[in-house]
């Protein structure tokens, strides 16, 4: 069974786990993809500058596949990828990190449709709590790279730990972050071959968000 996979790579925690789970469930990456803004220049989501995905995908020995794109034709340039990483690395499956949000889950199936690839949601329907604690326990070393305000600044570049996640839920945040509270960058994990090294250069507030700037090294 051709099991040969892409992985919609956010650069962070969730989307790594799901990598690390569908591997052992004997899906086989290829290629990992991801959208930058329309500069170029860092992720849509999370705010990471495309040199840190590429050190990453170096880390993890996959190529990453890197488009740019406005929030609305975000889904045409995904779709587009798709099909186009499909014919190029032989693809069946796409593995996304989504927990437990449905319109999520149907968007990504709609564009996986289009593309004619299977959806691979490896921590669907999880609790997010016992989530959070497990990818700490697998290895995953990661710091939050943007959070909304009713976190504030002052979470931009700690590193996710139990205390941390016990000082969240205190707050009354989702200790996941699934709801979008925050993102995060994985620094290392076992699916690196080496830990990366990011510098948060300063804090940037966009709209309703905190973002860090980030350099490598």
């Amino acid at each position: 069974m051709n099991n040969h996979s892409l992985c919609s790579w956010s650069g962070g925690k969730d989307s790594c786990f799901a990598l690390m789970l569908a591997k052992e469930q004997d899906y086989l990456p290829k290629v990992l993809l991801n959208v930058l803004n329309e500069e170029g220049k860092i992720s849509r989501s999370h705010g990471i500058p495309a040199a840190i995905l590429q050190q990453q995908a170096e880390a993890a020995g996959l190529p990453i596949h890197l488009i740019s794109s406005s929030w609305q034709e975000y889904e045409m340039h995904f779709t587009n990828a798709l099909i186009h990483l499909k014919k190029q690395h032989g693809l069946t499956h796409a593995i996304f990190g989504d927990i437990d949000l449905q319109p999520h889950r149907d968007w990504e199936e709609k564009v996986c449709a289009a593309a004619e690839l299977t959806a691979v949601l490896p921590l669907w329907q999880q609790d997010r709590k016992q989530l959070v604690m497990q990818m700490l326990e697998s290895g995953i070393e990661t710091i939050i790279v943007s959070c909304n305000e009713a976190m504030g600044e002052r979470f931009i570049g700690r590193t996710i730990t139990a205390e941390l996640v016990a000082e969240l839920e205190v707050m009354g945040i989702d200790p996941c972050g699934e709801n979008g509270e925050y993102h995060t960058l994985v620094l290392n994990c076992p699916l690196f071959n080496k830990r990366i090294n990011v510098s948060v250069l300063e804090t940037i507030r966009h709209e309703q968000y905190w973002f860090a700037r980030l350099a490598a090294g």
